[in-house]
């Protein structure tokens, strides 16, 4: 999927399942470069890994830590209402994989449990530096941010979905 099919099957639906002050230029670019870093926004799961999704979220990590986070376990667990996922780690954990929608709320969810605002579109250096927090990646590549983060703020510049 292109960068903007993304946007319109993925995280527009999901921002559109989350508070409205949870959807904004800064949450597309941050969603945007961490799933391209992830993931490439293809591989659904991780090679050689146990993470599932775009955004590459493991069960006892990412997944455990949105539902039980005081900032954002109110709203994962509406989320999994409404996309019918039982909430719990292995739940969501399973559906990630195929649930593109479910993947990018919860990837929204992660950066909204980080106490500092989004870092505004363009400030790649903080962006890098909350993926970093929130993402904790064991083998982390800032050689390939620049140019994730640089192909995000491309697909904001071309329109679309927020």
């Amino acid at each position: 999927m292109t960068l903007s099919e993304i946007r319109a099957a993925a995280i527009a639906p999901a921002l559109a399942l989350l508070p409205a002050r949870m959807s904004s230029p800064e949450a597309e670019a941050m969603l945007l470069a961490i799933g391209l870093q992830e993931s490439g926004l293809v591989h659904r799961r991780q090679h050689n890994g146990p993470a599932r999704g775009l955004w590459q979220f493991e069960q006892g990590g990412g997944v455990r830590g949105v539902l039980l986070h005081p900032l954002s376990r109110s709203h994962a667990l509406a989320v999994c209402e409404a996309r019918g996922v039982k909430p719990s780690a292995s739940a969501v954990y399973a559906a990630l994989e195929h649930d593109d929608i479910l993947a990018a709320a919860f990837a929204r969810l992660l950066l909204w449990s980080d106490p500092a605002p989004l870092p505004a579109v363009g400030e790649v250096g903080k962006s890098w530096d909350l993926y970093l927090r929130t993402w904790r990646p064991g083998k982390p590549h800032r050689n390939r941010w620049d140019a994730c983060y640089a192909q995000a703020m491309d697909a904001l510049a071309g329109g679309v979905p927020a």
